[in-house]
This record gives C-alpha cells, structure tokens and sequence, in this order.
C-alpha cells in the first residue's frame, strides 16, 4: 500500500488539498483501496469503556467527516475511527481556498470550519453500516450562526445518542469564533450538562461513553480548570489535542504563515505535553487519546507513556497514505516487546512511574 501511494502522491498533491481528499473518498467508498493482509499483534489489544480496541490506532475526527467510510477505514487498519466534526443543522464552512500542505513541515493548516452535511444525514450514513469491524465515535460541535452552544451540543447528543460508540465534545477548533471560549468552567460545565441530560433521554439504559476534546493552547490554569470539570462530570475520557494557532520558529514551508490550526509533525511535542499534564491532572483515573503529529510506532508509543491509552492520527495519511498505519502498529509492538510490556496497557502512562 505504501508503495503504491508513493506511486499516486505526484498526481495528488497536484491537486487542492480538499479535491485530493474529495478522489481518497471516493476511492474508499467504492473498494478501490486494497486493505492490508497483515493482522494485529495481540500486545495491541485492550476493552475500554466496554468496546473492544483491535488496536490502539485510530483515524482522527476531520477525515471522515459524514460517515461516508468508517467501515472502509476500519478495514484499512484502524483501531477505531472517529467521524465528524457533525454540527446539528448543515453548514459550509468557511471560505475557499482553505486547506494548505506544508510539505516542508510535513503539517497541514486548515481553516474549514466545522463543513458538515448536518446530523441528519450523518446519522442515515451511519445507520446503514453493514458491519463495524471496530468502535465508531462521533465528534460534535455547533453550528457557527447559533448562539445556543449547549442546545447545540446536546441536539448531536440526541441524535447520535444510539449510532455512536462514543461521543466527543468538541470545543477546540480554532476554526470557528468563539468556540476555545466554551472551554472556561462556566461554559464547559453548561454544555456537559445538556449533553449528560440529553443522553439520558435518549439512551437511558446504555449511553454511549462521552469525551471531551481540547486545544494544545492552553494555559496551566486552563487545563487544571478543564480536568477538574471532567472528573467532576465523570467524563470517560480526554482526547488531547486539536490543531494549534502556535506557529514555531521552525516552520520552512511557506504558506506557515496562512491562518487556521495547524497540526502534523510541529504538532508532536506541544501535543504530547498537554497530553501529559492532562495524565497528571487527572490523575490517571480517566483512558486519554492522544492526538497530534503522529507518524511512527515510536510515536505512538510515546504518546502511550504520556499517558494515552489510544492514539488517533490524521495528517499522516496526507503524505504516507493509509499503508503507514500498518507500519505504525508494527513498530509500536516492536516497541512493547523491547520494553517487556506485554500489552499496551501495561505501558500506559509508564512516563510518570
């Protein structure tokens, strides 16, 4: 796989970034993708939240953004897969052009700006999975124009409260004004709580488990404030963490300077910190997915010491393609067995012992 998209990459990055994505769906959606033959090292297995995890490698929320190929990208190799960002009504997002590869910098900057067909619709296309090899969550946001963010939060709630393996709060885009405010205590609190109560109405007896996904620019106070809101409502996890507005002195590329959150490789350590404090911060008593600049099986496993008990990954497919997840979790048992951890698990959080 990996050879045939080295094969491919001149005639896609040809093209705009969001028209090569638009052909790597299409792709997918009609099989023309083969999946790898390999199957997963048994150290890579672990039950979170009640869902069994193949791998600990997911596909990040902003890829699959309308459910058109979970199934597809389960069987590319992934863990689990995370759609979205789903906003409760359709919207467009915001103006083109507004994707950018850094190819330099191996980072990708994006403005979209929660572009969403709407939950009807995405709640239709996961309806009609045939079969789900691997959990499926929903990421959830709001749409730019209301001025009602719980009501929002808790209207994707609803609808997805019977379709999604697990749901995520997402209130750190930088794409869309004002969201990374409702990150405060205040704001935070009010939205879990609408979410919480809208789940419990719509699936009293087996809601689906709800995590909360944060912005690597955060300040301490920031974060001690947002984990101490997410023990207290009992979320079932932190996924750390979204694109950034940091631009390090380090960037070559030169559209660096375009606006938007920038993730990929200059995401890596800033990411893996806060994923880190958030370990500490919590105390370990919640499963984090740890998100940003993945590219390696050494990564991942870094992110697993940090204190992740799963690792998503996106912009990685843009200049590897899918054939580096396997790759990934090939080098991350590789990993394990070097460090005698027998299963993933038993590395998490290693970093603070």
């Amino acid at each position: 796989m990996s050879r045939f998209y080295r094969l491919v990459w001149p005639a896609l990055r040809c093209l705009d970034p969001e028209a090569a994505h638009r052909l790597a769906v299409f792709a997918l959606k009609r099989r023309l993708v083969p999946p790898p033959t390999a199957h997963d090292d048994a150290s890579l297995r672990q039950r979170l939240w009640g869902l069994d995890f193949a791998n600990p490698i997911g596909l990040a929320a902003g890829f699959d953004k309308d459910a058109e190929v979970a199934s597809a990208m389960l069987d590319q190799g992934f863990g689990f897969v995370e759609t979205g960002t789903v906003t409760p009504l359709p919207q467009p997002g915001n103006p083109k052009p507004r994707v950018f590869r850094l190819a330099r910098d191996r980072a990708v900057i994006n403005r979209l700006g929660f572009n969403s067909l709407g939950a009807d619709v995405v709640a239709r296309n996961l309806g009609r999975l045939m079969h789900r090899s691997g959990p499926i969550g929903v990421n959830l946001g709001k749409n730019a124009a209301s001025a009602d963010a719980a009501r929002d939060y808790a209207a994707g709630a609803r609808a997805f409260a019977r379709l999604a393996d697990y749901l995520v709060v997402n209130v750190s885009s930088p794409n869309t004004p004002g969201l990374r405010a409702l990150q405060s205590p205040d704001a935070l609190t009010a939205i879990l709580d609408a979410v919480q109560t809208a789940l419990a109405e719509a699936s009293p007896v087996n809601s689906p488990p709800l995590l909360l996904k944060v912005a690597p620019d955060l300040t301490d106070d920031d974060k001690r404030d947002i984990a101490a809101v997410a023990v207290d409502k009992k979320l079932a996890g932190i996924i750390a963490a979204n694109t950034t507005v940091a631009r390090a002195p380090t960037l070559t590329d030169p559209k660096a300077g375009e606006q938007g959150g920038l993730s990929g490789q200059p995401l890596f350590e800033p990411s893996t910190r806060v994923l880190a404090d958030f370990y500490r911060l919590t105390r370990g008593r919640m499963p984090l997915v740890g998100v940003g600049g993945v590219a390696s099986g050494t990564q991942a496993y870094a992110k697993i010491r940090a204190g992740a008990s799963l690792v998503q990954l996106y912009t990685a497919l843009v200049f590897d393609g899918p054939g580096i997840v396997t790759r990934i979790k090939h080098e991350l048992a590789e990993c394990l067995r070097r460090d005698g951890f027998a299963t993933v698990g038993d590395a998490v959080g290693a970093d603070h012992r």
